[in-house]
């Protein structure tokens, strides 16, 4: 009895993981017809490429847009150029507009980019220590046609490749020191009116407060706020996994109406005050009946709740507790119902526990 007690207790604060990161599972839940990656290769000039850049008609998604290499890696790399040292394979995404985002190379184009506008000069040079110093227009003419003449190889991602496998591709590729998360993926790929929308939803909402965050730069509030609004609009719809769920959300509402995004901002806003409402700082949280915080975020809870509630508004109304009332008939909840508790722990993405907690939560705090 205290071994399944212990175990009971080990899922609820550590709950598994598995929706965000199983791509794999993603993959296969497309039909075997759409899996293939469609690509075209092309060999652009430096030349050529710099001047895309300038012209956005290939671009550096938002998400990747910080630049980390030094002066003396982005020399190296001129100094590769110049002396023929192949360069590795630049990857791109065609958008639906027919330009390109860049997937993989960020750092390479940008430090080519930088010398041709005279941005740093030389350093660190070992195959030609004699080009120390220099900046772009100060080379012989001579060096600067053959830096401009190097020919990049680029593989490009045809639009016509199922987002899933994208989104798939993007995180084979993303091999960096820190790793981007599931949603800096999803931002890069899906890039438009909901995501800029979530960013504002988070902002307005003062939602980092909610989660005691005081600088989100791995996206995980946009992330959440993506999970609500995929889960609200589509909730008798829900097929694991998560992620695919909210990847096809995104992909559908890149366009936005401004309607709808009134709609979807005051969607959050008002559910996540109602929550607060009910629970206060214990929202999301998991503790005891005594208040005793055990887990200081749940995303599946997080779920339910926002979930619940905001079907509750739709179909009754809210019951009138205080937040005292609130927090301990909830806590009261997940001392008691096992299932509930599995729910919020255990295969936290499967149908039957997605439904089961929302389910839950509306029998407790709807009228």
């Amino acid at each position: 009895m205290v071994g399944k007690k212990a175990k009971s207790l080990a899922d609820l604060l550590f709950p598994e993981a598995m929706e965000q990161q199983d791509f794999a599972e993603g993959i296969l839940s497309i039909a075997p017809e759409q899996r293939k990656l469609h690509t075209e290769t092309y060999d652009f000039t430096v030349e050529t490429m710099v001047e895309k850049l300038g012209d956005n008609s290939i671009f550096i998604p938002h998400f990747q847009r910080r630049y980390v290499w030094t002066e003396q890696q982005a020399s190296r790399l001129v100094e590769s150029l110049i002396i023929q040292c192949p360069i590795p394979v630049i990857y791109l995404n065609q958008e639906s507009n027919e330009t390109l985002s860049v997937i993989d190379g960020n750092q390479r184009l940008t430090s080519i980019q930088r010398y041709l506008e005279n941005q740093f000069s030389l350093k660190g040079l070992t195959a030609y220590p004699e080009l120390e110093g220099s900046r772009f227009y100060e080379l012989d003419p001579r060096f600067q046609r053959h830096i401009q003449n190097r020919t990049l190889r680029c593989i490009v991602i045809l639009k016509d490749t199922h987002p899933q496998v994208k989104f798939d591709v993007f995180e084979r590729l993303n091999s960096g020191a820190t790793k981007l998360t599931p949603q800096e993926l999803r931002h890069g790929l899906y890039y438009g009116d909901l995501m800029m929308l979530a960013t504002k939803a988070v902002k307005e909402s003062g939602f980092l407060s909610a989660l005691e965050i005081k600088n989100d730069k791995r996206m995980k509030a946009e992330e959440l706020v993506l999970r609500f609004w995929a889960l609200k609009d589509n909730f008798s719809e829900y097929k694991k996994p998560l992620a695919n769920f909210i990847n096809d959300f995104s992909d559908r509402n890149r366009k936005l109406s401004s309607s709808e995004m009134d709609r979807l901002t005051s969607l959050f806003i008002k559910t996540l005050g109602d929550v607060r409402a009910l629970l206060g700082d214990l929202a999301f949280k998991i503790f005891d009946v005594n208040g005793h915080v055990e887990s200081t975020f749940n995303s599946a809870l997080y779920d339910a709740l926002m979930v619940g509630v905001a079907q509750i508004r739709e179909e009754t109304r809210l019951v009138g507790l205080t937040v005292e009332e609130g927090q301990r008939v909830l806590a009261t909840m997940m001392k008691r119902d096992e299932a509930f508790r599995k729910s919020i722990s255990v295969a936290t993405s499967d149908e039957q526990q997605v439904r089961y907690r929302v389910a839950a939560i509306k029998r407790l705090f709807g009228v």
